[in-house]
């Protein structure tokens, strides 16, 4: 069947104002270096502002920062890294790269994200790392889990991928553990462009290295040179850290999409703001329909990056399917808890104790929501899911 969708799941995440535009194009034309250049820092700069934290280093995808933050925590084989197996594979592979063991950790029924109590289920004395992605935009409860963390000498990384802009009395999520990841990815709720990533770092240390290890180990000599071409424009090193050898790598982002990036920090809060409305809206307007349960939060704790439902009536694929071919609306199923797929089934990790995960994943539904979509669109799919309801149950 051809693609005839009226409404696609997937395309840009929001349009660009005249004046982010022009602004693109002024630095296209004037910029003296399209990286490594003055946008960079002050794109760095605005971001550590805007969720108030010191360490701020943009790359060019957040899953570049993942890879960054897995080197940082210098694991080594045996140790073993808590992550949800229902959440992006980028969560999971770089540390996997590190030759540690991954062990898969359940979510909470309620709110699709892994909690305090979820963690302590797979803690063991080889736990050396938390992940914990803050999914479809909610914040996790952080503080519960940074004093475990903490108890255990455990390192946690925040995948904010998706909630950009959430907080927890006013704590921006990505600033309670060691390690921040921000995704600008083409479907996120800012995108430079169609991909860029922060990493956010909390210790100095590692805050000093990152520019080194995201910029093929560049750094300057150790020593003053009478002559500046010799031996070279500039040295290539990496510290140790705990004896272990950092290996560099190239994850810069370009000066325009850091232009780009500093001009969208100053509407995120509207975009997140614009999205939180739109859903409590859809989701009010179906409450009468039990078949359908969203997750409803009016908080700062959700930007609402997209917008999922469990599908309790046993007929997800059903209603997925009539919409789709009768309403031309595709909605989609998300995300294939990791431990199902072939590549980690290969690498021995397909052992997980996930139920809640796995029931999610089989009866949940991700509709629409790009801030791209009119009002009239948003009433359209609203009553395009009422009439497919009133169908098929």
């Amino acid at each position: 069947m051809k693609n005839t969708f009226r409404i696609p799941f997937a395309s840009r995440s929001h349009s660009y104002t005249k004046s982010e535009i022009n602004h693109v194009v002024k630095v296209m034309r004037e910029a003296k270096t399209l990286t490594q250049g003055p946008y960079l820092k002050k794109f760095e700069e605005n971001f550590s502002k805007f969720i108030g934290s010191k360490y701020c280093f943009a790359v060019n995808s957040a899953t570049s920062a993942l890879e960054l933050s897995a080197q940082l925590c210098q694991l080594k084989k045996g140790d073993e890294v808590i992550i949800p197996s229902h959440t992006y594979t980028s969560s999971a592979y770089p540390f996997i790269k590190t030759g540690a063991k991954i062990v898969w950790c359940d979510i909470d029924p309620k709110t699709r994200v892994i909690n305090e109590s979820m963690i302590k289920k797979c803690l063991t004395k080889k736990t050396r790392v938390i992940v914990a992605p803050h999914l479809y935009g909610f914040c996790i409860d952080m503080p519960p889990i940074i004093k475990l963390a903490k108890k255990n000498k455990i390192l946690v990384v925040e995948d904010v991928a998706q909630a950009i802009g959430t907080s927890i009395k006013n704590k921006k999520a990505g600033t309670f553990g060691d390690f921040g990841i921000y995704s600008f990815h083409s479907h996120k709720n800012i995108t430079t462009l169609g991909e860029g990533g922060m990493l956010v770092v909390k210790n100095k240390s590692h805050a000093d290295i990152v520019p080194m290890l995201r910029h093929n180990g560049h750094c300057d000599f150790k020593y003053t040179r009478k002559k500046y071409w010799i031996p070279a424009m500039g040295n290539v090193d990496l510290p140790s850290l705990q004896n272990n050898k950092l290996i560099p790598n190239n994850f810069c982002i370009g000066e325009v999409e850091c232009a780009l990036g500093s001009y969208l920090l100053k509407r995120v809060n509207r975009i997140n703001n614009l999205k939180q409305e739109r859903a409590l809206y859809f989701i009010d307007s179906l409450k009468q329909y039990e078949q359908l349960e969203f997750h409803r939060v009016k908080s700062q704790r959700h930007n609402y990056h997209l917008l999922v439902a469990l599908e309790k009536g046993g007929k997800r694929d059903k209603f997925i399917e009539t919409m789709s071919r009768e309403e031309r609306i595709q909605c989609v199923v998300q995300y294939y808890p990791l431990n199902r797929y072939e590549l980690y089934e290969k690498l021995g990790f397909s052992k997980a104790n996930c139920p809640n995960a796995d029931y999610f994943f089989d009866n949940m539904i991700s509709f629409p929501f790009q801030e791209t979509l009119t009002d009239n669109e948003i009433e359209l799919i609203i009553k395009s899911t009422k009439k497919v309801i009133k169908k098929i149950y």
